[in-house]
């Protein structure tokens, strides 16, 4: 007499070996978020480094959401069409259902949004070390697991490779755009306010300061210390002066504040104090300017030049 057993159907439990171990799931996490990752945060750096320039704060807050969208394909709409992201088809290994189904673009979302219990408890990203299926929370709950997996690791190694040499150039790019841009313009208004700072009263002094016996020479020499735009302006009150009774006129800087500078301009306001003819007829005066300096021909010239208190003898003497 035979006795027939009928066999009782068991879900397909894959073997040990065909888990991926935690090491390649690291991996292949790390090439799938790192390139993006840093172009991100490059171009968010850059971009508050940059927003006093509204055209490169665009360029660089564009190039961050750009990373961001294509981070986000790699890591749900590449694996519904392909079977697996970037870093995982280098890795060798996928996502799927534990009935061996593949999780479409929704699934690999919602899987994404699970490993936030993994990263709030810590613990979840390394439960697969010790877990017989190798999972993390976020596997458990939607009853994926992550296997071998055949793939053109060959090809996929040069998409990679490519894709890691472009995110390190365009985060050396924005390096570069933020030294250019900001850095640079620092250190150049630096050396503004320093050579401005010495500068600036001895340009003034030697403009404002003429003898009669040497009047033409004088002039010159001041016209020389003005650029082409204030030139015109400076000729027209030394015609007045000249038409006249011209003396001796000699001034110093007693005190001096820069108001503002960029790399190629400064505003300074100047406290001065001065003779005025000769004895016995010489009086001592005091002025106070408001001075704006710009770069020419690698040498700063008198830009603009505005009295705010006009020549008085000091201590209000008559």
């Amino acid at each position: 007499m035979t006795v027939v057993v009928e066999e009782t159907p068991t879900a397909t439990v894959p073997p040990a070996a065909a888990l991926a171990p935690w090491h390649i799931r690291a991996c292949a996490f790390a090439v799938d978020v790192l390139p993006g990752a840093a172009v991100t945060t490059t171009s968010a750096l850059v971009a508050f480094t940059v927003r006093q320039h509204p055209v490169w704060w665009w360029v660089w807050v564009s190039v961050g959401g750009l990373a961001i969208l294509a981070a986000l394909a790699n890591r749900w709409v590449l694996p519904a069409v392909t079977g697996w992201s970037l870093g995982r088809g280098v890795c060798g290994i996928a996502v799927a259902h534990r009935d061996g189904g593949m999780p479409g673009a929704w699934g690999l979302l919602l899987r994404d949004l699970a490993h936030l219990l993994d990263s709030a408890s810590v613990v979840g990203w390394l439960w697969p070390l010790w877990d017989s299926g190798r999972r993390t929370f976020a596997d458990m709950l939607l009853r994926t697991e992550v296997r071998h997996a055949e793939t053109d690791r060959r090809r996929l190694r040069r998409w990679t490779a490519a894709v890691v040499l472009t995110a390190a150039a365009v985060c050396l790019a924005g390096s570069a755009a933020g030294y250019a841009l900001v850095y640079s313009r620092e250190r150049a208004t630096d050396q503004t306010v320093a050579q401005v700072a010495i500068q600036g009263p001895k340009i003034v002094a030697q403009m404002l300061t003429y003898d009669p016996k040497s009047l033409n020479d004088d002039f010159a020499r001041a016209r020389s210390l003005a650029t082409d735009s204030y030139r015109g302006k400076l000729a027209k009150q030394q015609e007045v002066v000249e038409k006249g009774h011209p003396v001796i006129n000699e001034y110093w800087v007693t005190d001096s504040s820069i108001q503002s500078a960029s790399p190629n301009r400064a505003t300074m306001l100047l406290f001065m104090q001065g003779r005025r003819g000769a004895s016995p007829n010489e009086r001592y005066i005091t002025a106070t300017l408001r001075v704006s300096f710009a770069r020419g021909g690698g040498d700063w010239r008198v830009d603009d030049l505005t009295v705010l208190t006009k020549p008085k003898p000091p201590g209000g003497q008559k």
